[in-house]
């Protein structure tokens, strides 16, 4: 399967904070910007993945469907699938179809108006009722945010990691924003004082180590490496990929576990690929939470989890270090958009389309021939990596 496949488009819309706009509207423009994108027409579409399904927020007039979505577009794709849950599938289901023969060009959107409709991530306390949705809220465990807690608490322990590594991704994380126009944070820079500065949210975490919620969409195509190579943009194909799923709860986890969802399908993807982190130029890396960045690289072995302190350093990983992470800002500083977003950033950089902040352009930077790119689903209990190669 080595670099058998490609991401053929990216489509991004208005993003940030856009009131006035559904959804699907998102959903829409994502989807026909990547069309073009790749040069493609809309009736080429006969795979749709809708990349995650959340529950509908106030002033949206209707649940967003693959079914709605893609009569939207007035396509009638022979695959169609929908993602209702947490864990990361979506590259396997569009590679899976792909194989079978049952389409050739598969769509992967996602769309939110999180911002304007206050998404909270707080499923676990009923909106409504203020009733705890399980018996693990009596112990502060009623978020996302408080399962991540609980796991970078426990790194605490383990690893002597903690706030002054986690300034350091938030930091870089702000540099890269502030380089890219679209960004939540563009011009909105972040300092270490400013970030030890913050009040805690849920112990040991500030409101500046989560990502927060966002308007807009993004979308990508994937295809066969051959039929990509036929369309318009650089060719950049998948490399390597692997993916693995823990159904364990998120308080469950052992950072530094080798049997984590990181761990092994980092394993598969390197691989597949015949490469190891040495060979790695660059990462876009799911940062949910600034030590989400941590324990990832980790995981897939870049360096030893005593060792956070020495790799991390917002020097090394933002503009003009040589291991760039999250050049876009990432979920953190640019905008969350799940796995799409750093997957569209690293097609971007390895296509040579990210203007002041593209790498092998800005000073002191080359352009990697390899950049691993990770998405992650649930409380770290899911992962989907990716290796792309430059065509």
């Amino acid at each position: 399967m080595r670099n058998k496949y490609a991401i053929a488009g990216v489509g991004y819309t208005p993003q940030g904070k856009v009131p006035g706009r559904s959804a699907a509207s998102f959903y829409l423009e994502a989807s026909m910007n990547a069309i073009k994108d790749a040069g493609l027409r809309k009736e080429d579409i006969d795979g749709f993945i809708l990349y995650r399904d959340f529950p509908i927020l106030k002033g949206d007039a209707f649940h967003h469907t693959a079914n709605v979505i893609t009569k939207s577009l007035g396509i009638r794709p022979n695959f169609l699938s929908q993602e209702a849950y947490c864990y990361r599938t979506f590259l396997h289901k569009a590679i899976g179809a792909i194989e079978a023969g049952a389409c050739n060009y598969v769509l992967v959107v996602f769309a939110e108006s999180g911002r304007t409709g206050h998404r909270t991530w707080t499923d676990e306390i009923d909106t409504f009722s203020s009733k705890p949705y399980d018996e693990y809220a009596a112990y502060g465990n009623i978020s996302a945010f408080t399962n991540y807690a609980f796991f970078a608490s426990r790194a605490m322990h383990m690893f002597g990691t903690g706030p002054e590594v986690w300034s350091e991704v938030a930091v870089a994380h702000r540099r890269w924003a502030n380089l890219n126009p679209i960004a939540n944070y563009y011009k909105k820079p972040l300092t270490k004082e400013d970030y030890m500065a913050a009040g805690c949210l849920a112990w040991p975490f500030r409101g500046v180590d989560a990502t927060t919620s966002t308007d807009g969409g993004r979308a990508v195509i994937i295809t066969t490496a051959e039929r990509a190579k036929e369309l318009k943009n650089p060719l950049v194909t998948i490399r390597g990929f692997g993916v693995y799923n823990d159904t364990s709860k998120g308080w469950q986890l052992t950072p530094g576990d080798p049997r984590s969802s990181a761990a092994v399908a980092g394993r598969m993807a390197f691989e597949m690929a015949g490469l190891t982190p040495k060979d790695i130029g660059a990462a876009q890396i799911y940062d949910c939470y600034t030590y989400t960045v941590e324990a990832t690289l980790a995981d897939y072995g870049f360096y030893d989890p005593h060792k956070s302190r020495d790799f991390l350093l917002a020097d090394r990983i933002g503009p003009g270090g040589d291991f760039p992470v999250n050049t876009s800002g990432g979920l953190l500083a640019e905008g969350y958009y799940m796995g799409l977003t750093p997957l569209a950033e690293a097609v971007m950089q390895m296509s040579g389309r990210c203007g002041e902040r593209q790498l092998g352009v800005m000073p002191g930077t080359k352009l990697p021939e390899f950049m691993i790119v990770s998405d992650n689903g649930g409380y770290y209990n899911s992962n989907e990596t990716m290796i792309l190669e430059r065509g």
